[in-house]
């Protein structure tokens, strides 16, 4: 039967940039512009440093550089090192900076520097907000104390959905950043709201740290809206722990610090009661499935990425299932994952699809690497690179839902990577969303990304373009490569075409059909 795929709103969670008006030369340019700021986004050309150590080779390539980015003076104070990580299998030093601003961090953007294995610098990529100094609104210190802008918070929360909320699932504070937002520099508190009744929501607000003003809001909160037997009726094995001989909990402590599994018995508290069985023959359903693709998750990416875990340090992986009452949810709020059941008529219980699974853990993987922000083009990353993944774990088809959306319906499915217009959403970035709904096209625009890397991994003609598949195996490991080392909170489009490109160099090799194919990919969906 021929799939049939409708689109529902998702409400999975960036800043952007524009494209470089000569962007189409951008193949034949070891450095492109940032068409917002005019510095560099892009630096391809290699920048000697095996005589320097460390960090130092960090801060000779940005001297180097220190006229693009129109810097004065030192450029440690201008950057902060924040991350160094090398690759082992590479031999590749990726180091990732902070840009700041009098001793406080720009909000979203960070660069990421490359050293290959000869110690010289290879690529840079991050955008860099200059000549911040020249806005005289722009204070150095607040007035308003963070805990202020914590209760501002709230408060326009509150008015927002229109209830009080009398729990936070983590305490509220307010960080001090310089943050960017439609053309002006503001010295502001981001907060977070982390809740759960009346309704989930995980909202991220920034204040003015002088006013008290909301400058910027918006909820990042991950949900899809569109032996033990599972829902559909399948056998799973899965690992759990054995108490006493009447008692089997759903804990499994063979990966990383644990998974474990529990049941909010249709109530609206979390984590809820720890999973059990009397005889180890479960057949809670929900919670089967749940439990076993948690472990398939957390087994595919130490397999195929060497992570253990979300966060690379084994965090335990917390699910909750029966969450309400016919919830038609499922999110990871940033601490654990929950699957409402569903009402049986849009959805059946969402932890049934293994893709739904991968697509939220992706999600906490993201958050702990490049964490793209939840806002316009980097959020459309953030959303295709749990697409992408959710397909590279449940990987049968290039569907997204398909065994939880609309069961009477057989062959629906919320989303298509091979074809995404048929649930209305873009395949080219000439039709990309522009509009502020969905917190700027996050789920909407994704589909771009999505039709590169399924073209890349199967290959086909788009656009007039002819890509050469490479499969899935290989571009699994260039979109996870560009995840965690090249793309940053701040990342666009074109961002990702270039960190593509890199990753597929330092993998397999500037000229291989793997950097070819890459650039062919994005080609046919209109990216530069």
């Amino acid at each position: 039967m021929k799939k049939s795929v409708f689109a529902v709103t998702l409400s999975f969670a960036l800043g952007t940039t524009t494209f470089l008006p000569l962007a189409a030369q951008a193949e034949s340019e070891s450095i492109i512009y940032s068409a917002e700021w005019d510095t560099p986004e892009f630096i391809g050309e290699e920048f000697e440093a095996e005589d320097l150590d460390g960090e130092d080779k960090v801060w000779g390539f940005l001297e180097q550089h220190q006229e693009s980015f129109r810097i004065d003076g030192d450029v440690k104070d201008h950057f902060k090192v924040l991350d160094e990580v090398t690759d082992k299998e590479t031999d590749m030093t990726h180091y990732r900076v902070q840009e700041m601003y009098e001793g406080i961090p720009v909000y979203g953007y960070q660069q990421t520097i490359h050293v290959n294995e000869d110690g010289n610098v290879t690529a840079f990529l991050g955008n860099y907000a200059p000549d911040l100094s020249n806005n005289d609104k722009l204070t150095k210190k607040p007035k308003l104390k963070a805990d202020k802008a914590v209760k501002e918070a709230i408060k326009d929360l509150e008015d927002e959905i229109d209830e009080k909320v009398e729990k936070f699932e983590v305490k509220p504070e307010g960080n001090l950043y310089i943050y960017i937002h439609e053309d002006e520099s503001y010295l502001a508190y981001e907060v977070e709201l982390n809740f759960l009744d009346p309704l989930p929501g995980r909202w991220k607000y920034f204040i003015d740290a002088n006013t008290g003003d909301v400058i910027n809001k918006y909820n990042m909160l991950h949900e899809i809206t569109g032996t033990g037997t599972g829902v559909l009726g399948d056998s799973k094995s899965f690992e759990v722990t054995k108490v006493s001989n009447t008692n089997y909990t759903a804990k499994d402590t063979t990966r990383g610090k644990g998974i474990e599994t529990y049941t909010a018995r249709n109530r609206y508290t979390l984590p809820g009661t720890l999973g059990s069985d009397t005889d180890n023959k479960w057949t809670d359903g929900a919670l089967v499935d749940a439990h076993a693709y948690a472990q398939a998750t957390y087994d595919y990416y130490k397999n195929a990425h060497n992570r253990n875990s979300y966060d690379n340090n084994g965090a335990k992986l917390i699910s909750t299932v029966h969450y309400g009452t016919n919830y038609n949810n499922a999110f990871w709020n940033g601490v654990q994952m929950v699957y409402g059941d569903g009402d049986g008529s849009v959805f059946r219980p969402l932890s049934a699809g293994l893709d739904v699974v991968a697509h939220e853990l992706t999600h906490a993987v993201t958050e702990k690497t490049a964490n793209l922000i939840y806002q316009n083009e980097s959020g459309a990353l953030n959303e295709s690179i749990s697409d992408i993944f959710g397909a590279m774990i449940d990987n049968d088809d290039w569907l997204m839902g398909e065994d939880v959306y609309t069961p009477g319906t057989p062959g629906d499915a919320l989303r298509s990577l091979k074809d995404p217009t048929i649930a209305g959403d873009p395949d080219h970035y000439s039709d990309r969303y522009t509009g502020p709904n969905d917190n700027g096209g996050v789920h909407t625009n994704s589909g771009i990304n999505n039709k590169a890397a399924y073209l890349l991994a199967e290959g086909g003609s788009h656009h007039g373009v002819t890509v050469t598949g490479i499969g899935r195996n290989d571009t699994a490991k260039i979109y996870y490569y560009a995840l965690t080392n090249y793309l940053n909170p701040n990342s666009n489009f074109s961002a990702m075409r270039q960190a593509a490109i890199q990753s597929a160099t330092v993998l397999f090799g500037a000229n291989s059909q793997q950097v070819e194919s890459v650039k062919d990919a994005y080609d046919a969906v209109g990216v530069q």
